[in-house]
């Protein structure tokens, strides 16, 4: 692996910057990236979860008792989107900090992109390449149709490899085949070649669908800029994208714009091969790079 990559992505970004948790991270906590994963899944509920209560994956609590957290408690997503943001906060709940024994009511309501940033914080702290992946998973249900889902990937030093972690998932895929610290390939629906294969009618668009319930090719379009952002050490938010991420604008897009947009997921097949290419694009191009959405 060329030397310049592996630099850039023990670099911070404006997400995964932990400022003055630094030292925490990378002295504070396991160096053992299971252990990481389970510190981590251990501080944060998912929504859904929060949502299905002492059911379901969580019938033995293993995320905690759902009747201990506060009625009023909200998703807060919107709330906490930078590592030291949820770092400042899980504080705040519990003097202690990251702990594998926090109470429920302590913990944060967080999806998949927190649990992400949140591990490539910590591994980026203790001088780790890591990196935040975002694109569909199909493991946590029949197979049927897949999820977006954010999941994380570091350079393993024996394996001299990138290693394909869920953390988010892990707790919930004892049942599941699956290792979720060493995803195999195809496990995971990266959105670069599930655009391409929707593109090539290879696959049904609804196949993939999101959280909002939208299903179709939209979805795979979402992440696919995710996935972008994400690979250039910036993690964008849920609600920013580019301007013809809007269902609207979309929907009118010309077959040469979408053969631009076909470019930019073939140079992301290989993100390694097509680093310096894919930088270049970050860089010059307005359209991929500025974001709508909230204030934006």
């Amino acid at each position: 692996m060329d030397k310049k990559i592996l630099t850039f992505y023990k670099e911070f970004g404006m997400y995964t910057n932990p400022g003055l948790y630094q030292d925490y991270l990378k002295n504070e906590l396991p160096n053992d990236i299971k252990e990481i994963g389970l510190l981590v899944r251990k501080n944060l509920i998912h929504r859904t979860t929060l949502v299905a209560g002492n059911t379901d994956t969580n019938t033995d609590l293993r995320f905690g008792d759902m009747t201990k957290v506060p009625w009023w408690r909200q998703p807060e997503d919107d709330l906490l989107q930078t590592a030291p943001a949820m770092l400042a906060e899980l504080f705040r709940r519990d003097k202690k900090g990251m702990t594998l024994k926090r109470k429920a009511e302590n913990k944060l309501i967080l999806t998949c992109r927190y649990t992400a940033i949140l591990v490539a914080s910590i591994l980026k702290s203790k001088g780790i390449p890591c990196r935040v992946r975002a694109g569909h998973a199909d493991y946590f249900g029949t197979g049927k149709v897949s999820a977006d889902h954010w999941i994380n990937q570091y350079w393993g030093t024996k394996e001299k490899r990138w290693v394909t972690i869920d953390v988010d998932g892990s707790l919930s895929m004892a049942s599941k085949n699956i290792d979720p610290y060493d995803l195999k390939d195809g496990e995971f629906d990266f959105p670069a070649k599930a655009w391409l294969d929707i593109r090539s009618k290879k696959v049904n668009p609804k196949h993939f669908y999101n959280a909002g319930h939208v299903f179709g090719t939209i979805t795979v379009l979402w992440s696919l800029f995710y996935d972008f952002h994400s690979l250039m050490n910036n993690e964008i938010y849920y609600m920013h994208g580019p301007y013809f991420s809007n269902r609207k604008v979309f929907r009118k897009l010309t077959e040469a714009e979408l053969k631009k947009i076909d470019h930019l997921a073939k140079l992301m097949l290989d993100p390694d091969k097509n680093f310096d290419e894919l930088q270049k694009v970050y860089s010059t191009n307005k359209d991929y790079r500025l974001l709508t959405g909230g204030l934006l």
